[in-house]
């Protein structure tokens, strides 16, 4: 092993991007915000030039890392316990993961390495391309002696018993294995009930480590990152690192109102510096010229997320469950619940657009029985998959809040699905609302314990419509549309569609 000061010295002198002489620019290599234990060693570079050898070249800012997060006590222990990194998309996070994985394998014999994300089709594509690199690189192929391809089973056996298995992440996923090394992709959504299944795993584990991955907060889905960067940033302030944590942070800090004009101590969100600040991959994978053309598409805000690192942290999880407590949800999830017809369906969305979810409900052991059917970014998937949807259960209704985000699609439903959407005024919403939190405290609704629902109810908030409440979707600090479709799509099953008429509530909304 080498020492850690001289894998350092190894690393870019600047924290920001200089052209070089070809005129490129990059960004910062070294993270703006960096707390660490003081380590003797570093396995970093075992890893790096193992990533080589498989034909995978790091960064400089990857390797960088590599050589903190995998530092070492003088006994050879890891210095960390949790490493967590924490940069904006589409810089290359993906190739450290790969690197560090790829020597828990073939070089730190670790027995049982699990690398989840939040979503499947994200781990499949992490097994992919790790697969590539140990298929191309025939002395580490050798050594495999079995590629897992069985959907929900996919991972790498060595020969001398190393295993590498992807999974997507869950209330119970990764109880029952002893994991020496937890790598948690899209740490951003992460909260307690997968911490709770993951961690314990590597209890009886002698020099475990747990690494996490992933960008911006986004609200309450962002629990367990908030708590790792509140941990950095006290350890910062207090001048003393963490004693079992890494955490590293490329993200821009944009003024704020009361900055005087001529503020140095913060970054203009829209500035050049703002982007090399927070984007170590510029010059590497992404042009500034590229981030220019997001700026003037992107909101302001998706903008200070997604590109410049600017996230949204729960504070300490004491505001999370607010409306209905997570025991009471937990209690009536029921995995085996066969819902019968007729069925009714909701669309919803973010006030941004930037997701949708469409839910079903149906009855079940005489209450109803509430599913996420999609939840996915954007909008333009929802007609296409109401079709098929529509096709396939000829549902009793369709319901879609007219004032709400999704309302823009009612036109294309009922062209698309020869139906006509049920648009509920205001005081419907509330009765549904009312119906909806009745039913839980009743115990007559029942339900997958799906992540989507779960999250959304974690981070929402009330707003008062007239002397009744509602869902509030602003404010609440994370995605409630799969709450919303599926407060309405319960409704949907008894509601009786009224002539149209006004109603003193609707401007309300």
């Amino acid at each position: 092993m080498t020492s850690l000061a001289s894998e350092r010295s190894a690393a870019p002198k600047p924290e920001s991007g200089p052209p070089d002489s070809s005129g490129t620019v990059y960004g910062w290599q070294i993270p703006p915000i960096q707390s660490a234990p003081a380590a003797a060693s570093t396995a970093g570079q075992e890893a790096i030039d193992l990533a080589a050898r498989a034909g995978l070249r790091l960064d400089p800012w990857q390797q960088h890392i590599l050589r903190v997060g995998m530092g070492e006590k003088p006994d050879g222990s890891w210095a960390s316990f949790e490493v967590a990194f924490n940069v904006p998309r589409q810089n290359g996070k993906g190739g450290a993961i790969e690197a560090r994985e790829l020597w828990g394998l073939f070089i730190g014999g670790e027995e049982l390495i699990l690398h989840s994300a939040h979503e499947f089709k994200t781990a499949k594509a992490a097994f992919k391309r790790i697969e590539r690199l140990i298929r191309q690189t025939p002395d580490l192929h050798k050594r495999v002696k079995n590629y897992r391809q069985t959907v929900g089973e996919e991972g790498i056996e060595l020969h001398s018993g190393q295993l590498l298995r992807f999974i997507a992440r869950s209330k119970g996923s990764g109880r029952g294995f002893t994991g020496h090394c937890n790598v948690m992709d899209e740490d951003m959504i992460l909260g307690d009930p997968e911490m709770d299944a993951l961690l314990p795993t590597m209890a009886a584990v002698a020099d475990p480590q747990i690494w996490y991955a992933g960008s911006a907060g986004i609200g309450y889905p962002s629990v367990q990152l908030a708590r790792l960067r509140q941990r950095a940033l006290a350890a910062i302030e207090a001048g003393v690192p963490d004693p079992s944590l890494a955490y590293m942070e490329w993200s821009a800090d944009p003024h704020v109102d009361e900055c005087p004009p001529d503020c140095t101590a913060h970054d203009a969100w829209d500035s050049d510096e703002a982007v090399l600040k927070s984007n170590p991959g510029i010059g590497y994978r992404l042009t500034l010229e590229k981030v220019a053309k997001e700026r003037a598409t992107l909101s302001r805000a998706g903008y200070l997320r997604e590109r410049l690192g600017v996230g949204d942290y729960p504070s300490d999880g004491t505001d999370t469950w607010q409306v209905i407590g997570e025991d009471a949800w937990r209690a009536l999830a029921d995995a085996r619940a066969k819902p019968e017809g007729p069925f009714a369906f909701s669309v919803d969305a973010t006030p941004e657009r930037s997701h949708a979810a469409i839910v079903v409900a149906g009855t079940w052991r005489g209450g109803a029985h509430v599913e996420v059917v999609e939840h996915r970014p954007g909008m333009g998937w929802v007609v296409e998959r109401a079709k098929q949807l529509e096709e396939r259960w000829g549902p009793r209704c369709w319901v879609v809040d007219g004032g709400g985000p999704a309302g823009s699609l009612i036109p294309d439903l009922e062209a698309t699905l020869g139906i006509t959407v049920v648009q509920p005024k205001a005081r419907q919403i509330a009765q549904a609302t009312g119906q909806f939190y009745d039913a839980v405290a009743d115990q007559s609704l029942s339900h997958l314990d799906q992540p989507p629902l779960a999250v959304a109810l974690a981070g929402a908030q009330k707003r008062p419509l007239g002397e009744a409440w509602a869902w509030a979707r602003r404010g609440a600090g994370t995605d409630i549309s799969p709450l919303v479709a599926g407060t309405l799509a319960k409704w949907g099953l008894t509601a009786e569609v009224e002539p149209d008429a006004a109603d003193p509530l609707d401007n309300i909304w």
